[in-house]
């Protein structure tokens, strides 16, 4: 009887171990998606979806407290957000979305998605939800769109967090350059691709398995047309200045968090912030090392902290 039950856990392992070999080799996606909704659950987040706009926004939501939303950067998704809010929901109410045209949510052929468009579709977003006052914390280009939404919505933005955004004047970098004579280092069509990508973003190179790897190819391929037609938007003077033009327009609390080695939004922006910030009813400013352009991902530990310590500052 024992030998039995013994053959039958080997034979239960042994098919075990072939279906998830076999997911890996031809379904890497199922993988992936398993292993956001892993986190997704471990973070106590649950996916919503609402019609605001012209958009069908998909979000996480969960946890209690003060509300955060949290925008993600150009070519991301909310799963970005999902190690920090770990470390968020035992203090705060998170509402994480995929920003319009992005992720899951939705994408209409031939509209608008720069930061001033992506702004006023926040409201209508907020708006759905009946969202009164919150903390908003936007990375990159979620920080350009997200300090753009505060100047125009300060009766929504209590606190406003930006991180490594997009939209200040800073020290012209190699990135600046090439974004400027059009190259678009954000496309990728092979694994090389993606690591020169990656290392654009991260001080240390990204350990994922191959076959996840070329999950993340396909997606970037499937999106090559949106991701060109936003990343030539995005350079013109109106939007890569978006957020400098509107500092003297923030009334709220504000933090500039950064790494300092940033290697795309040079850390000399965090000046142009703070000089910028005329108006602001408190300033505050960290930097983080060890990272270079994700300190969610790079200094998970860090930023959860100092954001948590903005958001209850005031």
């Amino acid at each position: 009887m024992l030998l039995r039950r013994l053959k039958f856990l080997a034979w239960l392992i042994a098919a075990l171990v072939i279906a998830l070999g076999g997911t890996y080799l031809f379904a890497p996606q199922w993988l992936l998606r398993a292993n956001f909704a892993r986190e997704a659950m471990a973070a106590h987040l649950e996916t919503h979806s609402v019609q605001a706009g012209d958009t069908r926004w998909v979000y996480y939501e969960g946890g209690d407290g003060p509300t955060i939303v949290l925008l993600h950067g150009f070519a991301d998704s909310k799963e970005v957000w999902l190690p920090l809010a770990k470390l968020l929901t035992p203090h705060f109410h998170l509402i994480i979305p995929d920003l319009p045209g992005w992720g899951a949510s939705s994408r209409q052929a031939g509209a608008n998605y720069d930061v001033d468009a992506q702004a006023a579709r926040l409201q209508a977003f907020v708006q759905t939800l009946g969202l009164q006052r919150f903390v908003l914390v936007g990375h990159s280009l979620g920080g350009a769109i997200a300090g753009v939404y505060a100047a125009e919505h300060p009766e929504h933005v209590a606190e406003l967090a930006l991180v490594d955004a997009f939209g200040l004047k800073y020290t012209e970098n190699a990135f600046a350059r090439e974004a400027l004579a059009g190259k678009d280092p954000f496309l990728f069509s092979d694994r090389a691709g993606f690591a020169r990508a990656s290392a654009l973003a991260f001080e240390k190179p990204l350990d994922l398995p191959g076959r996840i790897v070329d999950v993340l190819i396909r997606r970037n391929q499937r999106d090559k047309a949106f991701i060109e037609q936003n990343f030539a938007q995005l350079r013109r003077p109106s939007q890569y200045l978006a957020l400098q033009n509107r500092l003297d327009q923030l009334s709220m609390p504000v933090l500039g968090l950064w790494c300092r080695d940033d290697k795309i939004i040079d850390i000399s922006a965090l000046d142009s912030l703070r000089n910028g910030l005329t108006h602001a009813s408190a300033i505050a400013s960290s930097t983080l090392t060890g990272c270079n352009h994700m300190p969610m991902l790079e200094r998970t530990q860090e930023t959860a902290q100092i954001l948590t310590g903005f958001a209850l500052s005031h």
